[in-house]
């Protein structure tokens, strides 16, 4: 396993709608190994393809302690619903958070690393990381459906209040 360079906007791999993966070799299997690697070092949530240079459709999603990460190769949308507006923020933008709308529950059918298919549900911020990373494998950015940007200073500041309203919970 490799830790690879994150690709920062701009650059066209980033706006490229990707290939679907066609073999399931161990090049795959090196491609989802460094993904995840270069993600968890990154500090990242998730990660597609295109994120290290490549332009095919694989992504990854893990923030969930103690389980495998969702590995997406070839990921469709097959059930979406409703909509919540959250902040989000992209390993290819440093720095850059923005108001993002998007569907909280939806199902995905996709590929394992051994090419079998699987479908998954997602509800909340899951769905969000999962939709992110879906669009990037289409070439679409976060930041064009930003409604509103938010400063790092204004991130901190949100974080800091949702931190006191859960200990005021406890």
């Amino acid at each position: 396993m490799a830790i690879r360079t994150i690709v920062k906007h701009p650059n066209k791999v980033l706006e490229t709608n990707c290939e679907a993966v066609t073999v399931f070799d161990k090049n795959l299997s090196v491609l989802l190994d460094d993904m995840h690697e270069t993600m968890v070092e990154s500090d990242g949530v998730g990660i597609a393809a295109p994120q290290v240079g490549e332009a095919v459709r694989v992504a990854i999603v893990d923030f969930r302690e103690g389980q495998e990460p969702i590995e997406m190769i070839n990921p469709e949308l097959v059930l979406f619903e409703g909509a919540e507006t959250d902040i989000e923020g992209c390993l290819s933008f440093p720095g850059v958070f923005g108001e993002v709308e998007r569907y909280d529950h939806i199902k995905i059918k996709a590929q394992e690393r051994d090419g079998s298919w699987y479908e998954l549900e997602a509800e909340d911020y899951e769905a969000r990381a999962i939709l992110h990373e879906m669009d990037h494998l289409d070439g679409v950015l976060f930041t064009s459906k930003i409604t509103k940007y938010v400063t790092q200073e204004e991130l901190d500041e949100m974080i800091r209040q949702q931190e006191e309203e859960e200990e005021e919970q406890a």
